[in-house]
């Protein structure tokens, strides 16, 4: 026999996928749901899950993550330990940094990051390492969400070559695809996961439907669009939106500033305005995980097209200005006032978090704040009431380590500048404005004080 006349035996193709007795298996409540990254967006996920009677199985790498959430431990502040430990003891919630246990759930929803690099890029590594992880296990019938904020295509272009090249497995046939964008806001009490709408995005009819069903059973109102790339690209917008706004409005404040303008007060006025008008405020610069970094996906998708985004990128340069202005604002004051230089003088930061009332740190505005000081020699330190010691990060590893100081009359005092970046509610502000020779208030946290005479703004 000749090794031409060898033949390969055909593949036998997977049996047809019942999409209806999918979609039944989520309505009740027989369906596993696996998340990838429990942080500020996989683990409230996870909680409004387990809330609706799921079972779900939380991935995650880091060791440290999952050994607090099996003693019942939250580390998300507006998530208790006893709705963590309840769900763990029921069994309702199973924390595990095995990613075998992928192959047993129904779906897999991955709520990883998307940063960009040094060149201010996308860095999918996240997005493929993750991907590659679930195709090890992927198996028909799954279906697979992303949730991570990215450029259109990502999900079509990257993550289906991945599962499908992997696997023989193919999208919207043996395993169904979905893009659903995390809308997550930190520290508001008002909207939290189960009630804000989610948009969904599906690589065909079939995994719409199946991905639409799921969240339907958790999610008080879901958003259907026609393509996962539409999906993709909602989210951009919204943070294109609060982007190009918040640049607004900062440089209204520096124009305002030179007139003696005060910008709080028109804002103010402005929106009692019915119609045509939504106050965004100013501040020190962009924080979070989002709008500092998300409009940058669309610049840089936008040029695959020989488009240039002109408005977005002058938004961006604005915004990445503001710290600097914060600090030109507050040596010029200290110059002034008491002929102090920032070489040598004690400043204290008011807020880490990129955020008021929330631990996150990431992007935060402080980081651009505190290297502008120390590359002119000043003494910094911070309090943050939720930010106790600055963990390791890619970007500012110099602050690793750094704790957070008391914050009373004496460490006040003893200050030549106190400097609110972060205007958290449980802050005695109207013990700073009586204790500090000076107080640079970037979010009109002290407008209530009326003896003003050691406060400005920036």
């Amino acid at each position: 026999m000749t090794a031409q006349s060898i033949k390969t035996p055909a593949k036998t193709a997977n049996p047809p996928v019942d999409v209806e007795a999918l979609c039944r298996a989520y309505v009740d409540r027989k369906a596993k749901i696996g998340i990838i990254g429990l942080g500020y967006v996989g683990l409230p996920l996870a909680c409004a899950i387990c809330d609706e009677g799921f079972t779900a199985v939380g991935f995650d790498i880091d060791t440290g993550k999952i050994d607090k959430l099996r003693a019942g431990q939250s580390y998300i502040g507006n998530i208790h330990n006893d709705r963590i430990s309840g769900f763990v003891n029921d069994k309702k919630f199973i924390p595990t940094n095995d990613f075998t246990g992928l192959a047993d759930v129904d779906a897999i929803l991955m709520c990883v990051p998307t940063p960009l690099n040094k060149n201010r890029e996308p860095d999918m590594t996240y997005v493929v390492k993750t991907t590659e992880s679930v195709a090890k296990y992927l198996r028909p019938g799954q279906l697979i969400v992303l949730e991570s904020t990215t450029y259109p295509g990502t999900t079509r272009d990257l993550v289906r070559p991945i599962l499908e090249e992997a696997t023989g497995l193919k999208s919207g046939v043996d395993f169904f695809l979905a893009f659903s964008p995390e809308r997550e806001d930190p520290g508001n009490a008002k909207f939290h996961t189960a009630v804000i709408p989610k948009v969904i995005g599906g690589d065909g009819p079939a995994a719409l439907k199946i991905a639409q069903t799921m969240y339907d059973q958790f999610l008080e109102k879901t958003v259907a669009v026609s393509s996962a790339e539409t999906a993709e690209a909602v989210k951009l917008t919204e943070n294109v939106f609060r982007s190009v706004n918040i640049a607004l409005v900062n440089e209204l404040k520096v124009i305002y500033d030179a007139m003696g303008i005060d910008i709080w007060e028109v804002i103010n006025a402005a929106k009692t305005k019915p119609f045509g008008y939504m106050p965004f405020y100013p501040g020190p610069g962009l924080g979070g995980h989002c709008i500092p970094i998300d409009p940058f996906y669309l610049t840089w998708k936008a040029r695959e097209y020989g488009i240039t985004t002109k408005f977005i990128e002058l938004a961006g340069e604005i915004n990445v200005s503001m710290p600097r202005f914060v600090v030109n604002r507050l040596a010029e004051t200290l110059d002034t006032r008491s002929a102090t230089s920032l070489n040598g003088a004690k400043i204290l930061i008011i807020g880490m978090a990129y955020k008021k009332n929330v631990a996150d740190i990431r992007e935060s505005p402080a980081f651009a704040v505190m290297e502008l000081l120390k590359a002119r020699k000043a003494d910094v330190t911070f309090h943050d009431p939720h930010v106790d010691i600055i963990p390791p990060t890619r970007e500012h590893a110099a602050f690793t380590g750094l704790t957070s100081v008391a914050l009373d009359a004496k460490t006040v005092a003893a200050q030549d500048a106190v400097v609110i970046i972060t205007d958290h509610d449980a802050v005695d502000y109207g013990m700073i404005a009586k204790e500090a020779a000076l107080v640079v208030d970037t979010r009109n946290a002290l407008a209530g004080i009326t003896d003003r005479g050691n406060i400005v703004k920036a």
